[in-house]
This record gives C-alpha cells, structure tokens and sequence, in this order.
C-alpha cells in the first residue's frame, strides 16, 4: 500500500513571501484560503486581469500587493512560497521550471507533478490547527475527514491549549522530564469526562493563574 510520505509543516506566512501568479477564480480561491489560515500573510499577486474579488481584497488589506501585468521572472525576487494559477498549462510550467532555479517551493494547480506542496484540509480552534492530508489522492476525502474533527474536537481545546502552555512554562527539569509530565497531564485530560475541571486541578497543582 503506498504511503503518505509528505513531511508537515507550518509556515510563518506573516514573515514568508507569497506569490501568486493568476488572479481568476483558482486565484481568489488561493488568496480566501491563506487570509482564512493567515490574516496577515505577505502576498503578492501578478496577473494580466484581475477577479473583483481579489482587488477588493487589497484594498481592504494591506499585506496583498497586486501588479496588473504579465509575470515577469524578476517577480520571483524574495519570494519563499509560490502558487501558479493561470488559466494556461505551458505559463505555469514556465514559472515552474523558474522558481526550481532558485529553490522556491511552489504549487501549480491542478498539476500534482509540479508541486513541492499541496494545500490540506484545515480545521482550527484558537491554538489548535490541524491540517488533513490526503497525499493529493482525494481533496474530498480530507475535507470529510476535516469536518468529522470539526464536530468531535471540543471548542475547549484551545483553553486547554493556553493552560497546558502555562502550565509547561511551571515545570522543572531537563526536557524529557517536562515531556513525561505533560504526556501524564494531557491523559488525564483524554480520559476524563470533564476536562475543563480536570485542567483546573492540573493549574492548582502548578499554581497557574486562570484569569
């Protein structure tokens, strides 16, 4: 059976350049997606015509620069993260075939080979995000699983998340010895019916301030 091999990461896109190339409805879609994830992401979007959308978006944000051009291989200056979404197969393997050239991780839509990343189905609750996979074999299937998350994970987890980060900055020890502890903490927590009333012990115990 063949394997998921992708290695997950979250990226600082608040300090990572974006760049878009394609401003249609594949672009607006991109554009919605990493604003949804990262309010303030740096995105810089090139495009010879632009979707309504998308140019409300820059205005409303300033962290989205629009150029209203053909792309330009000079565009890729700085960029870390590239998205091609032109409505044209041989452009977007043009830009491909550039940004490998300088090691710039990209995704070209709908063409799975030419992408060094695919974009997961996300579920997030405050600190809490978890991003499903499905290796590009079936988008569908991880925005399915994304929405059984949905319903299972408790909107508690993200109080749970700042105590738990509280309760880490308490502990003392070299790093395993935190680990297991909070390994011990975070079972409890599993097990119990009332987990809200169960981290309350956890805080006393450490003597963290909940308010």
């Amino acid at each position: 059976m063949k394997t998921n091999n992708l290695y997950p990461v979250f990226i600082k896109l608040d300090e990572v350049q974006v760049l878009i190339v394609g401003a249609g409805n594949v672009g607006l879609e991109k554009v919605q997606f990493i604003l949804k994830q990262s309010p303030d992401a740096k995105i810089k979007i090139v495009s010879e015509t632009f979707h309504a959308q998308i140019i409300l978006l820059a205005i409303k944000n300033s962290n989205i620069k629009i150029t209203e051009r053909r792309f330009l291989k000079e565009d890729l200056d700085g960029v870390k993260i590239l998205i091609a979404a032109t409505n044209n197969n041989q452009v977007n393997g043009e830009i491909y075939d550039l940004a490998q050239e300088r090691n710039i991780l990209t995704n070209v839509v709908d063409s799975p080979d030419q992408c060094d990343f695919y974009t997961a189905a996300v579920l997030s609750k405050g600190n809490v995000k978890i991003a499903v996979s499905s290796n590009g074999a079936s988008p569908t299937l991880a925005k399915r699983l994304r929405d059984i998350l949905e319903e299972v994970i408790p909107e508690e987890v993200n109080y749970s998340s700042l105590v738990l980060g509280r309760i880490r900055s308490r502990l003392k020890g070299d790093l395993k010895t935190k680990i297991n502890t909070l390994n011990q903490i975070t079972d409890v927590l599993v097990r119990s019916k009332n987990s809200i009333e169960q981290l309350r012990k956890q805080s006393n115990l450490y003597d963290v301030n909940l308010n």
